[in-house]
Parts: structure tokens; sequence; C-alpha cells
């Protein structure tokens, strides 16, 4: 069972990789922020592998505060990009 966690981690890592390759090639600021979204989505399925393996369920918290943060640093994104008329 190990061996699965270890490999899903590990997919997740890379696709943390690739986040940060669209962070620096990205050519616009909404390319940038779904790169952040894409670290806060792989952080907390990181930290629900971690939990699941660990059998330490207070991570699971943690996880839902973090997912809740990235939802509103989306909403902050969104309304500070709105063009005012």
């Amino acid at each position: 069972m190990s061996m699965i966690y270890a490999f899903l981690s590990i997919t997740l890592l890379v696709s943390l990789l690739v986040g940060v390759l669209r962070i620096f090639l990205g050519p616009t600021k909404a390319d940038r922020m779904l790169a952040a979204q894409l670290f806060g989505s792989v952080g907390v399925a990181i930290l629900l592998l971690q939990s699941a393996f660990t059998h330490n369920w207070v991570l699971m918290d943690v996880a839902l505060f973090l997912s809740l943060l990235a939802s509103i640093t989306v909403i902050a994104f969104v309304k500070l990009g709105e063009v005012k008329t």
C-alpha cells in the first residue's frame, strides 16, 4: 500500500513542477493564477495522502482550511481583475 502512496505523491510532485513552468512561462496573469491554484489543489491532495498514510487525521482539517483559502484567493483575483465601467 505504501507503494501506491509513493507513486501518487511522485505524480503530484511532477504536476507541481509543470505548474512552476507555467508560472514562469505563462503569458497572462490568469495563467499564473491558475498555476497558483494548481499548487493549492496539489497541496491539499498531498496532505490528504499523508493523512491517510500516517493516520494523522488533523492533516485533513489543514487540507480543508487550505482548500477554503484557495477559493478565497480566486474570488479576490476575479474581483480585482474586473473592468470598472
